[in-house]
């Protein structure tokens, strides 16, 4: 800068003013045409350094919902036979002996799964906005499956829980001879749940409880397949 001050102060000294004002315009330009340049240059590493972070939680997301429908999977199968032992335990006759099988139909069906999300990456792309995603579709999406899809899907599961811990604890404490956790359930009187009895009406209602349960993982499974697919080809369009 200081070889151009030495050139105008020599042109005004000159009386060349018409030159020297010619020669200020373009230093002004040049300066202008620096400053753009240096916020393009700026804009682009923004513009980097977002694309980087999009592609960094997107990445991490994708893993978080692997393990999200692994769970999801392991659940669903867990109910399905819940609901499938609670036919044979209802399907006994009133005269009929009581199979060595009710054991197990009894603990397959009086048990309870837990779904906890892994959220810690949608929540830290929430954090720094939802705009971050380019995909507007795949934006939606997260959206849906983790501020809507999830919650209800808890609630859902959580109530088995609840059921077992308010409905089946005090029937297991009349009448548990032996127990192990989704293993194997021996009650004193197995008769309690093929005639009118509380027992028989819980496992009718749970029965009930299941069927909405596997609905709803069912939904959370196709909504997890869903973002799988898009993920897969936005990170690939990326590359």
């Amino acid at each position: 800068m200081k070889i151009f001050r030495l050139i105008r102060l020599n042109m005004l000294s000159e009386n060349r003013f018409t030159r020297y004002l010619i020669y200020a315009s373009g230093e002004i330009i040049l300066v202008v045409i620096g400053i753009l340049i240096a916020l393009q240059i700026n804009n682009w590493n923004e513009n980097r350094k977002g694309k980087l972070f999009e592609r960094e939680m997107l990445t991490q997301i994708q893993e978080n919902l692997k393990a999200d429908k692994e769970k999801l999977i392991e659940i669903n199968s867990s109910f399905t036979k819940a609901i499938k032992s609670a036919d044979r335990i209802l399907g006994i006759g009133p005269e009929e002996p009581i199979p060595d099988s009710m054991r197990y139909w009894l603990a397959y069906f009086i048990q309870f799964e837990r779904f906890q999300p892994i959220t810690n990456s949608y929540e830290a792309l929430k954090s720094r906005g939802l705009d971050q995603v380019s995909n507007k579709e795949l934006r939606l999406l997260l959206g849906e499956y983790y501020d809507d899809e999830i919650s209800h899907t808890i609630k859902s599961v959580g109530d088995i829980e609840k059921s077992f811990n308010d409905e089946w604890v005090p029937i297991m404490e009349q009448f548990i001879v032996d127990f192990k956790f989704k293993e194997f359930l021996i009650v004193s009187d197995p008769t309690i749940f093929r005639k009118p009895s509380k027992a028989r009406n819980i496992l009718i209602l749970n029965k009930d409880n299941y069927n909405g349960a596997i609905n709803r993982v069912s939904s959370a499974i196709s909504s997890v397949e869903r973002l799988e697919k898009i993920l897969t080809e936005s990170l690939e369009r990326q590359n």
